[in-house]
């Protein structure tokens, strides 16, 4: 499996680019709106044939571009069951698999920062979404987040997978890329080092953190899928 990380300043969110080699079956996930003609470039480059359009949830902070990219290039659109869409093709539940050419892609429902967070997970590297970020973790303050369900995510179902598994998150803040499950295992500020539930509830009970910019019209137009015409 062939993967882009691509990069929208204004919302640090990345977009990722997940290609079969032989047969060029593409997904994106976690496109953004303002990024579509970028994208569209990008994939029409590489001779890509987009398969599936992949949300990690609902967001907050950024429209998708997922609708849009499906009018212009074709492909299935899928977000959680749980994130009540009534505009996706595809809602998927834990356990499910797609496949681009003889590549998987293996749904795991990571709830905590929303109930409709997925990662997606190909041999060796995961595409956490909002659930697990390099050092970090997403908020659980609205959404339908959870601390139990996030610190659930994290412990017993994202730090149980191989430590050299790769970790691509869907936000930066800080300058990093990318980790792997074994570092943040160890070093992450919020749920590392063996932290007690106890002791993860209480940071993420005094973040503190203003909403997202965006939410009054991201969270509205992501559940049109993007499709604001």
């Amino acid at each position: 499996m062939k993967i882009r990380q691509l990069f929208d300043y204004d919302t640090w969110t990345y977009t990722y680019l997940l290609w079969d080699e032989t047969t060029k079956e593409a997904a994106v996930i976690d496109s953004v709106l303002e990024k579509v003609d970028r994208d569209e470039q990008h994939i029409k480059e590489l001779g890509l044939n987009v398969k599936y359009l992949l949300e990690t949830h609902i967001h907050a902070d950024h429209i998708t571009g997922a609708g849009p990219l499906r009018k212009r290039m074709g492909g299935q659109l899928v977000v959680h069951k749980n994130s009540g869409s009534e505009c996706a093709d595809i809602l998927a539940v834990d356990g499910d698999v797609f496949k681009l050419g003889d590549q998987e892609i293996h749904v795991l429902h990571t709830p905590g920062h929303t109930n409709n967070d997925i990662t997606y997970q190909i041999e060796g590297a995961v595409f956490t979404g909002d659930t697990l970020m390099v050092r970090d973790c997403g908020r659980t303050d609205f959404q339908l987040g959870d601390n139990k369900a996030m610190y659930h995510s994290l412990t017993e179902i994202l730090f149980k997978l191989p430590e050299d598994t790769m970790v691509f998150p869907a936000h930066d803040y800080k300058g990093f890329s990318q980790s792997t499950i074994g570092e943040e295992k160890q070093f992450n500020h919020r749920a590392g080092s063996n932290k007690s539930y106890e002791d993860f509830s209480t940071i993420m009970d005094n973040l503190n953190l203003p909403n997202p910019k965006r939410i009054d019209i991201a969270v509205p137009g992501n559940m049109k899928c993007g499709d604001l015409d």
